[in-house]
């Protein structure tokens, strides 16, 4: 795992029974990725290797952007106005911009989130690292969000509306917020892949230094 990986994940993937080894690793960068590959193939390990094994961003292709337009439709609501996906290591926000794009062109905007520059958000990754797919479609827009924006829009939305949303899924937010009067009034798609519970000690320092602890 990268240095920076959360204390709360490091004790789950403990209590399911594996070996957890900190790397040297700020992030999950192709230079890991291969260092990984090359450990499991000494070891004779399965290695899924989910961010360069095509069977990602087929399962988010066949499935993930089929059951969202599928919904919509329900509703009397698709095409969205935007859709808008945090870039980690690409499978869905590709996946999704490849399948809407298809079918409904440019009517629907594909909007990218990334850390801003020397920030770092976990889930979510500057373009730097080549995610692989992200490359290969067309992504109309890339907004760059802080961690301190993103962890306020998840605090917002816990407030507001109930829900304990993840990092990745505040930048999303934030970003909502900053192009919607841009691209106007419409039905907006946003994508909140993980919760807030693996990252409790980044929300505890900002109330903190709110104090509001």
């Amino acid at each position: 795992m990268p240095r920076p990986t959360p204390r709360l994940t490091k004790v789950i993937l403990r209590v399911l029974g594996a070996e957890v080894v900190l790397t040297d690793f700020e992030t999950i960068s192709p230079d890991m990725i291969d260092m990984v590959a090359e450990i499991a193939r000494k070891e004779h390990a399965l290695n899924l290797n989910q961010f360069v094994n095509d069977n990602n961003f087929e399962a988010h292709y066949q499935y993930t952007a089929r059951e969202i337009d599928e919904q919509l439709n329900e509703v009397n609501r698709s095409p969205p106005k935007a859709i808008i996906a945090g870039v980690g290591m690409s499978g869905h926000i590709a996946a999704i911009a490849k399948y809407f794009k298809e079918k409904y062109g440019d009517r629907v905007k594909i909007i990218g989130v990334v850390p801003a520059k020397g920030e770092k958000i976990p889930g979510i990754k500057r373009l730097e690292t080549k995610p692989k797919w992200f490359f290969q479609v067309k992504v109309d827009r890339v907004v760059e969000i802080t961690k301190e924006e993103a962890i306020e829009e998840s605090i917002r939305i816990a407030r507001k509306e109930g829900i304990l949303i993840g990092l990745s899924s505040g930048a999303v937010t934030r970003a909502f917020m900053l192009v919607k009067e841009e691209i106007g009034k419409g039905v907006y798609v946003l994508i909140y892949p993980d919760d807030i519970f693996k990252y409790i000690d980044d929300f505890e320092a900002y109330l903190r230094k709110k104090g509001e602890l």
